[in-house]
């Protein structure tokens, strides 16, 4: 009776080995992935502010063309406010120049973060598949 509880004992205890050795495996495994998934972001973050500085200076410029637009418009208008027929003209195409502009920033803004979402999106899913592939060429190799 003793005997059939040692080996009761023995068994329990290597099937216990067993699970923590399978469970060390799932372990280094997903480390490895949280890893990859930490280098990923990583990446993502310096692309991320790489677009925010350059879409920073495209909004200065914009802003600076727009600022030489309106000043010369203004110049524009007080010129031709001598002639009565013009001013009118000139006053109504300011006003669309004006509009223009503020859609063509407000466009801008808008679709920043649209852009920064699908690149991060396509870069998160590219690191992924590389990783995917790597491990099927590693398990292909053993």
């Amino acid at each position: 009776m003793q005997i059939i509880l040692y080996l009761s004992v023995a068994v329990i205890a290597i099937s216990f080995f067993i699970l923590v050795i399978y469970i060390a495996k799932t372990l280094k495994a997903f480390q490895e992935t949280i890893q990859s998934l930490t280098k990923t972001i990583n990446s993502l973050e310096k692309q991320v502010q790489d677009i925010t500085t350059e879409t920073a200076q495209l909004l200065r410029t914009t802003n600076a063309v727009a600022d030489d637009i309106q000043k010369k418009l203004e110049s524009l208008n007080s010129i031709v406010q001598a002639v009565e027929h013009v001013s009118s003209t000139v006053e109504s195409f300011n006003q669309s120049l004006h509009h223009l502009s503020g859609k063509v920033t407000e466009k801008m803004e808008h679709h920043q973060e649209k852009v920064v979402q699908v690149m991060q999106w396509g870069n998160a899913f590219l690191e992924i598949w590389e990783k995917w592939k790597e491990r099927k060429q590693r398990k292909q190799k053993s």
